[in-house]
């Protein structure tokens, strides 16, 4: 059985009895049928199956719940997430409506459908006690994973955000940007260095397409630029850097952010490295990861003319909850 000074990174023991709670009631609420769609297995790979793209996937989905079941399943969403990545999370929903109403505005041939209802909620494992179990929520550029082990460890990734339109361009909402931070921040910091700087951290001209950790189950440290060393940069980067690391770890509920900051904290900010690709001025494709020790910040805003936005934290030993995983089943008889 692991312990809270093990895993003290991981110790969060009222972010699960909330998220028990939550799920519980999420499940009592579903008919038999509903409850079959929404449940898995702990064990196997349907947990770890997550894509941001418009898929279908499986799960219980929104389009399949009436009113109240939904309120209850948000209800869930938010005990995992900050008031502000709560916020997030409902806004990058609702800005399904201007996608579709742009596409069929300019004949698009997107294959897509565009809707708040298609995203969806699943369960693994049972709720409530020291048995691991997790919950998702998956759809169109919101993407949540969380693990409770020991009924007392909660881990909060992969935790993914995208937008699209990333600045909505027409109707009643003209001018709204969703993930605004964590575009201007970042060019904050790239047009901040000086020469000698900027020759470290820009790594391309060009960008990628995506970002390169994609979807993958395992985040690899070696698939991403390394630029420019916290060591290395003047004192309003540094900051600023910071900043930009905190916004991430806060899109997490704050009890689960403290873990995660005091776990980057402790690692120390001389090694996480920052690096840029693609022009810094507005409106035009980019794209930056930082690293550190054992996270990842992923970033991209290329396609789309330069409007639609792919962000992620990982956790290089935690996401899924390996980390506590491996010393809960290593300490207990059951696999």
């Amino acid at each position: 059985m692991t312990t809270a000074s093990e895993h003290q990174h991981s110790h969060a023991p009222a972010a699960a009895t909330r998220m028990s709670a939550a799920a519980q009631k999420f499940l009592e609420a579903l008919s038999s049928g509903q409850r079959e769609m929404a449940t898995f297995d702990f064990s196997g790979d349907e947990r770890y199956v997550w894509n941001y793209t418009p898929v279908d996937r499986n799960g219980l989905m929104i389009m399949d719940m009436d009113d109240a079941q939904r309120q209850i399943a948000f209800d869930l969403m938010a005990t995992g997430l900050s008031k502000s990545g709560n916020d997030t999370a409902h806004q990058i929903i609702t800005i399904e409506k201007e996608l579709g109403e742009s596409e069929a505005a300019e004949n698009s041939d997107s294959p897509w459908t565009r809707s708040p209802e298609r995203y969806w909620f699943s369960v693994f494992g049972e709720p409530g006690g020291d048995a691991p179990w997790g919950w998702r929520v998956g759809g169109h550029h919101v993407c949540l994973h969380y693990t409770i082990v020991d009924g007392r460890l909660v881990t909060p990734n992969p935790l993914f955000f995208g937008a699209n339109p990333a600045q909505i361009r027409h109707g009643e909402r003209e001018g709204l940007r969703t993930l605004p931070a964590e575009e201007d921040i970042a060019r904050s910091i790239v047009t901040g260095f000086n020469a000698d700087h900027r020759s470290i951290a820009i790594v391309d001209g060009d960008t990628p397409q995506d970002i390169l950790t994609k979807s993958y189950r395992t985040a690899d440290p070696a698939a991403t630029p390394a630029g420019l060393a916290y060591s290395q940069m003047d004192a309003d980067s540094r900051e600023q850097l910071v900043k930009l690391m905190r916004h991430y770890v806060n899109r997490a509920s704050d009890d689960l952010a403290a873990n995660s900051w005091g776990k980057i904290e402790s690692a120390g900010f001389d090694d996480v490295t920052f690096a840029w690709a693609g022009p810094d001025t507005p409106g035009q494709g980019h794209y930056y990861a930082i690293k550190g020790k054992a996270f990842l910040i992923e970033y991209d805003n290329t396609q789309n003319g330069a409007n639609h936005i792919h962000s992620v934290f990982r956790d290089y030993e935690n996401d899924w909850g390996e980390d506590v995983l491996a010393a809960h089943y290593g300490g207990t008889s059951h696999h």
